[in-house]
């Protein structure tokens, strides 16, 4: 099952789910997207907004309104999760319009494998000059074992050499894979410092002791942030290369 946290609020871009992108909303482009990924049998939009829900019923989507005071998209689609009996929740994000449906089918794939993990996620090639100073672009840091080991905003990991290698630092996609049962028992859990200052809401499991796997994929993610990352993806579409 894949929940499409979708809500109207943004500091950014305000409404950014009804974003028309070459005549088609963001919140469809997604929805299609991940509704195309192989073993996927259903796709629902979590949304706390009648605008959204209208929009997604309008291209005959499936919806469920949820609280408006979730703190996070996992605390979102964790609301409804308790309503599924499926084992694997999938949580892709809303603002992914060039979501690649195999990067789904690869995070679930450990969780299909190996019954002892609990939460997966996509970790990408960075570009350091670009990648590491933006606060935008999120990184993680991962063990020898391919486990998170902190996710940041800032410029990590620190290159006291500067000739140093950083094989040990991904491109965080936010794409979260999760046992249905652990992710009740995540959204129960108070939110953590890290989390809040960070404002990631992944580092909730890390810091209450859980292992989150990371997957490597070559996929580069393209989230709509700003307005700047909304006319890029916008130009991408009018040129023919956002399908």
């Amino acid at each position: 099952m894949v929940v499409i946290p979708s809500r109207w609020a943004s500091s950014r871009l305000p409404g950014k789910p009804l974003a028309d992108i070459g005549g088609i909303t963001m919140v469809e482009r997604v929805y299609r997207r991940a509704a195309a990924a192989p073993g996927v049998s259903d796709v629902l939009v979590a949304t706390d907004d009648p605008r959204i829900a209208d929009a997604v019923a309008g291209f005959g989507g499936a919806y469920v309104m949820t609280r408006p005071d979730h703190a996070s998209g996992t605390d979102r689609i964790a609301e409804v999760a308790r309503g599924l009996s499926c084992d694997i929740v999938v949580n892709v994000q809303g603002d992914e319009p060039a979501l690649d449906p195999a990067a789904i089918e690869a995070a679930v794939a450990p969780l299909s494998a190996d019954p002892s993990l609990v939460m997966s996620t996509l970790g990408a090639p960075l570009e350091p000059s670009v990648d590491l100073p933006n606060p935008n672009t999120v990184k993680v840091l991962v063990d020898r074992q391919g486990f998170a080991l902190y996710f940041s905003r800032a410029h990590v990991p620190f290159r006291r050499e500067p000739g140093e290698p950083l094989a040990a630092v991904r491109r965080h996609v936010g794409l979260y894979v999760y046992r249905r049962d652990f992710l009740l028992t995540l959204a129960s859990l108070p939110r953590t410092a890290l989390e809040r200052i960070e404002s990631l809401e992944q580092l909730r499991a890390l810091e209450h002791g859980y292992r989150i796997k990371v997957v490597d994929t070559a996929y580069i993610s393209l989230s709509v942030d700003t307005p700047e990352d909304l006319e890029r993806v916008r130009r991408l579409a009018a040129d023919g290369l956002l399908s």
